[in-house]
């Protein structure tokens, strides 16, 4: 047996497919599989088509309601009842934020005012999605809100793109989207899929190794984009009932069965905050995290035991 490999940019960032296979035009066969759904998936969420059912939506927000697929309906449905559990903290009608505001670049100095940012989020609120389960619609009840779904739809992706290879026959593979990655079976070796839980001041060097076959695993962190202002870090991750970033945790790792559920609970985790956050995942039967403080302290939910 043995691991045939490809990297492919989708949905604005890199996913990389292992098919393990002792045949590689078999291997290959799958990858292509996985990269037509990613891409099927894209089409349907995209904000960047005018004619995606996501822009639809957003178009039609404070006037009428609008007809989707039973996909995009289901996948609201989902991000919803996430929102009640995380009490907003993820929230996919985070698309009206003004992203000139957040650039994150080095000629952000300081952080907007109390006022700017509140006006900047006054249109976030789950709770104004109203849906219609019997004529599958989506209705925005505000004008001006947006939705969007970079906080789940990476996750669902590469969740749809496993559920079809292996239908399709493929035992042992894993789809790393950017860092949210699902894997299933075995290395070509015969051993588990592992990983490096990274550490956040060098990446490239984890600090844990956790096996990972038949679980999905997310991170969510401020090593990758951030700003300083007044010698402290905010990170890009923004906290939709403030418009404010966040700060005090450099990272949060998730590990569930479901790469869905563990790419969009990542950053409400850290938006909540270590002790909420933490107290919400020991909650959830199958849901684990490992968080990082800004000072190195790192905190792990029940059951987990670290390498």
């Amino acid at each position: 047996m043995k691991a045939f490999k490809r990297s492919m940019r989708l949905m604005g960032n890199t996913f990389s497919f292992s098919a393990v296979s002792d045949d590689e035009k078999t291997a290959q066969h799958h990858i292509d599989e996985a990269i037509g759904e990613i891409k099927r998936i894209e089409a349907l969420l995209t904000t960047f088509d005018a004619n995606s059912q996501t822009n639809a939506i957003n178009e039609m927000a404070g006037k009428r309601p609008v007809k989707v697929d039973s996909e995009v309906f289901s996948l609201i449905e989902r991000s919803l009842a996430i929102s009640r559990i995380t009490q907003g903290a993820f929230d996919i009608s985070y698309g009206s934020l003004d992203k000139s505001l957040w650039n994150f670049d080095r000629n952000m100095t300081r952080l907007p005012d109390l006022e700017t940012a509140k006006k900047m989020v006054h249109l976030i609120d789950y709770r104004n999605i109203e849906l219609d389960r019997e004529n599958e619609t989506v209705f925005l009840k505000r004008e001006g809100m947006r939705i969007g779904f970079g906080g789940i739809g990476k996750g669902y992706a590469a969740e749809c793109a496993k559920r079809l290879v292996r239908k399709n026959g493929l035992e042992n593979g894993i789809i790393n989207a950017s860092g949210d990655l699902t894997a299933w079976g075995f290395q070509a070796d015969g051993k588990p899929w592992t990983i490096g839980v990274a550490n956040p001041d060098k990446p490239d060097f984890p600090f844990s190794y956790l096996e990972i076959s038949g679980k999905a695993v997310a991170t969510s962190g401020n090593y990758e984009k951030f700003v300083m202002i007044n010698g402290k870090k905010y990170s890009h991750t923004i906290d939709p009932k403030t418009g404010l970033p966040i700060s005090g945790i450099k990272s949060v790792t998730v590990i569930c069965d479901n790469a869905e559920f563990a790419d969009a609970m990542a950053t409400p985790i850290a938006v909540m905050g270590i002790n909420a956050g933490m107290d919400l995942v020991n909650q959830i039967p199958g849901l684990y995290a490992i968080v990082i403080d800004d000072y190195n302290k790192i905190y792990t939910s029940k059951n987990i035991n670290l390498n």
